[in-house]
């Protein structure tokens, strides 16, 4: 009896023991992730497209069988584009929905909003859709970036706008940390180049004034206009401008490169110059292209710069988890994070480090075509 009694007891406390070790969003056949983005809002339609992008490679994954046996599963939440809502959101994935880590969130407040939560919980977050400078250094060893960072891709427009002969270069930003990131880049890719900006001026990120924006930014003159905002407020206020008579070269950053942000500026969007952080969707001379062209078609994904990026976001995401094995741990997923070395994801180069979360450093530059197409 005795001997049984104790046989039981052990298998009892194994179970226990076994139980107590397993990661929370972690179970025998699944990985749980937890994502707050502007599903709905103004920047509604390039989210839309990333998350279709991430989804078709998560798709892919789990019709093979998953990682390591585990299926993954995104719970996605709306914080229509609000810090506040998005910290929320955060604590409701992580403490009521046990999510394993957080995943493809979207703005610069939002982030930074985020960011206490994570360390309190002692969650990871991948491939956060910003790129200020803030996050990068020093070092967060719960956060790993994927896109390039904003401040590199404004001073690609300035390298640009100057070799082509353009110095009069201006600065339309979002009062927000975003922005602010924006000007500090360009602030110090002009001073690199001892240009002086014609125009440094913002508007406020909830209510714009997009006529009174256009009118100070035309009584400027410059020859070219570099916007850092995002895609509605970007929209408008180039619409605004061109609407009062400005014909000035304009730029904008990555965050606004979807279809839908396309579509809905319509005809005065052709020439503006878009920056990328990834490698064209349809790129088919790479690795990258060629497989996100089978997993968009096979899931009926949009084929556009922002569904890449959300590609592009889950699959290092998948690399980390397939490195950290079969006894899975949020440290172990850390671990295998940072033993990427100048990972090349079929056309994108990635590293991280303990000391280095960054991940990508490509920028390139595009252009909107009559056709509503980006030109390389």
């Amino acid at each position: 009896m005795k001997k049984h009694w104790r046989a039981a007891m052990s298998a009892l406390l194994a179970a226990t023991s076994l139980t107590a070790a397993a990661e929370e969003g972690v179970t025998d056949n699944s990985i749980i992730l937890g994502e707050t983005i502007g599903v709905t809002g103004i920047i509604a339609g390039p989210v839309k497209e990333m998350i279709e992008g991430a989804q078709a490679y998560f798709a892919s994954v789990n019709k093979q069988g998953g990682v390591h046996g585990r299926k993954i599963e995104v719970r996605v939440m709306d914080d229509k584009f609000d810090p506040a809502t998005a910290a929320a959101n955060a604590e409701t994935l992580i403490k009521k929905e046990h999510v394993f880590a957080l995943f493809q969130n979207r703005g610069t407040p939002h982030t930074e909003a985020i960011l206490p939560i994570l360390a309190a919980s002692r969650v990871p977050l991948i491939a956060p859709s910003t790129g200020a400078a803030i996050f990068h250094t020093p070092v967060n060893h719960w956060v790993f970036h994927i896109r390039a960072k904003y401040q590199d891709e404004v001073a690609k427009g300035v390298e640009h706008f100057a070799t082509v002969g353009l110095s009069a270069i201006g600065l339309l930003h979002v009062d927000d940390s975003f922005g602010r990131d924006g000007l500090e880049g360009f602030n110090k890719a002009m001073a690199a180049r001892q240009l002086t900006p014609v125009i440094t001026t913002k508007f406020d990120r909830v209510k714009p004034d997009y006529e009174a924006t256009a009118v100070q930014v035309i009584k400027a003159n410059p020859s070219a206009l570099i916007i850092v905002s995002s895609a509605k407020n970007t929209i408008e206020v180039i619409k605004a401008i061109r609407r009062q008579g400005g014909k000035m070269q304009i730029m904008t950053l990555s965050n606004n490169s979807s279809q839908a942000f396309v579509k809905e500026l319509g005809a005065a969007g052709v020439g503006v110059v878009v920056s990328q952080i990834t490698p064209a969707p349809d790129l088919l001379s790479t690795m990258l292209g060629q497989e996100f062209k089978a997993a968009a078609k096979a899931n009926n994904a949009t084929v556009s710069y922002a569904a890449m990026e959300g590609f592009v976001n889950a699959k290092v995401l998948v690399e980390g988890l397939r490195r950290a094995g079969r006894n899975l741990t949020r440290e172990s997923f850390i671990h295998a994070m940072e033993s990427m070395q100048r990972t090349d994801f079929g056309g994108l180069m990635v590293t991280y480090g303990p000391e280095d979360h960054s991940g990508s450093e490509f920028v390139e530059l595009t252009m909107i075509g009559r056709d509503g197409r980006f030109v390389r």
